[in-house]
This record gives C-alpha cells, sequence and structure tokens, in this order.
C-alpha cells in the first residue's frame, strides 16, 4: 500500500525542494514604515471599515432601544420573581 502525496510519512517532493527562489516576507508594507505610519494606516483602516457598516436610521434606532428596554425590564421582572420564590423557600426549608 502507498502513503498520500503530503502524508506525514512521505511528504510532498516540492516542500523538499532547497533551493526555492521564495523570499521570507518579514512585516510586508507594514515592516517599512515606522509606528506612526502603521498607526496612521491602522486610523486609515478604521475608518474604511466604518463607511462599509450600515448604520441604521432614526426610526430603527428608536424601535431596538425601545425592544431592549422591554426585554430588561422583563427579565428583570423574571429574575425578581424567581430570587423571590428561592428567598420563601429557603425561609421555608431552614425556618
Amino acid at each position: 500500500m502507498t502513503d498520500a502525496v503530503g502524508s506525514i510519512d512521505m511528504p510532498d517532493a516540492q516542500d523538499d525542494a532547497p533551493d526555492s527562489k521564495k523570499k521570507s516576507r518579514k512585516g510586508g508594507k507594514r515592516g517599512k514604515k515606522g509606528p506612526v505610519g502603521r498607526l496612521a494606516l491602522f486610523y486609515r483602516q478604521i475608518v474604511a471599515e466604518l463607511r462599509k457598516v450600515v448604520w441604521p436610521t432614526r426610526n430603527q434606532l428608536t424601535t431596538y432601544t425601545a425592544v431592549v428596554i422591554v426585554f430588561v425590564v422583563v427579565m428583570i421582572g423574571i429574575v425578581t420573581v424567581i430570587d423571590m420564590g428561592f428567598a420563601e423557600v429557603v425561609k421555608y426549608v431552614f425556618g
């Protein structure tokens, strides 16, 4: 039985070639700039990504905010009722 190409036992012949002419890149474009240049690039990338965002309209934002507030109030009510129930059970069990 033969091994598959690129398996651990028999690596590819291409991987063993010592005269590979690929240059190792240490940092690409970022490696050639100083810290200020890298910081400027970082902020340019942030602005570019923020331009891709689909921002909600004021009406959508109001609706989403109301939904979140109602959900939080309902969850507070549920947790409060469960907590009071556990308190009553503890009072009953431990006197």
